[in-house]
């Protein structure tokens, strides 16, 4: 296979193991691999043009959703060791090494484990709105930003708590799109939230129904053993991998840089998108980043 014909714009598919392997490029320079949030959101709400304009984009579509194929035992067995072992052998049909990997929320999980299972492939990690362990403290935090949203805001409030509550009853990717496109406010900042296009963001949020085996993440200790560089990217108003977390990873990496964005929530990308572009560029040079 020519990984120069694979790296050219636009969409591509490549077979892994039987499975149908979608991803998306755009852009020229270093190559940023992308792995979306979810797990099961769409990947396009993570399309940053920003940054296409200095770096080849590599957008995955992870496995269960969009273009890419499902497991046999689809809805189940999506878990982040699963997501990770597709990471790996992504890398290896399209021979990219020494490759920066940039993971958004559950995202980050995988590119975490990939990386720890495999650190001499992986250049450099930024870690975007994510945590390094997941567990009953992580979600009753969660909860308690929801029901802060709603305090705050008695028109859109009712309708985010619901939506929150709603989570552990959906049974179909209509539900889960239909819920996730419901808590999209509460993923902003204040203040920030009312000079987006929610509505257009809205349409772009799609969801598959994904389930893994709900055991808790934490690979905290096992962090600590990775010598490549690492940018914590994190919004202060982000109620669910917020503050908090983000000093938790950065704390439990021995070579990172942890970055806050004071007016964004959990997508900087699109809530402060020239500060994000400064410190992905600033990372880059300090570090003398280039993939292949």
């Amino acid at each position: 296979m020519s990984t120069r014909n694979t790296l050219s714009s636009g969409h591509h598919v490549v077979d892994i193991d039987g499975i149908q392997q979608s991803f998306h490029v755009a852009g020229q320079g270093p190559i940023i691999l992308v792995h979306p949030g979810g797990p099961g959101i769409h990947w396009q709400y993570l399309r940053m043009g920003f940054l296409e304009r200095h770096f080849t984009m590599l957008y995955l579509e992870p496995i269960g959703t969009g273009g890419s194929g499902r497991l046999a035992e689809h809805p189940h067995g999506y878990t982040v060791e699963r997501f990770a072992k597709q990471l790996g052998r992504f890398l290896e049909t399209l021979d990219l090494s020494e490759v920066v990997l940039l993971g958004h929320s559950h995202g980050g999980f995988v590119i975490q484990q990939h990386t720890i299972e495999h650190p001499d492939r992986v250049s450099a990690m930024i870690l975007y709105s994510s945590s390094a362990v997941t567990g009953s403290d992580f979600m009753a935090a969660a909860a308690n930003g929801v029901q802060s949203f709603a305090d705050r805001y008695q028109a859109e409030g009712p309708a985010v708590l619901r939506a929150w509550q709603s989570v552990p009853n959906m049974s179909s990717d209509d539900d889960y799109t239909k819920i996730m496109r419901d808590l999209l406010p509460a993923y902003f900042a204040d203040g920030v939230r009312e000079k987006l296009d929610l509505k257009a963001l809205r349409s772009r949020v799609k969801a598959t129904i994904l389930i893994g085996n709900n055991e808790p993440f934490d690979v905290r200790s096992k962090l600590q053993g990775l010598s490549m560089p690492v940018l914590v990217l994190v919004g202060d108003h982000d109620f669910i991998c917020g503050p908090k977390w983000g000093k938790n990873l950065h704390d439990s990496c021995s070579n990172s840089e942890l970055v806050h964005f004071a007016q964004s929530g959990h997508f900087a990308h699109l809530e402060q998108p020239e500060e994000f572009l400064s410190a992905v560029l600033a990372f880059f040079e300090a570090h003398k980043l280039v993939s292949r």
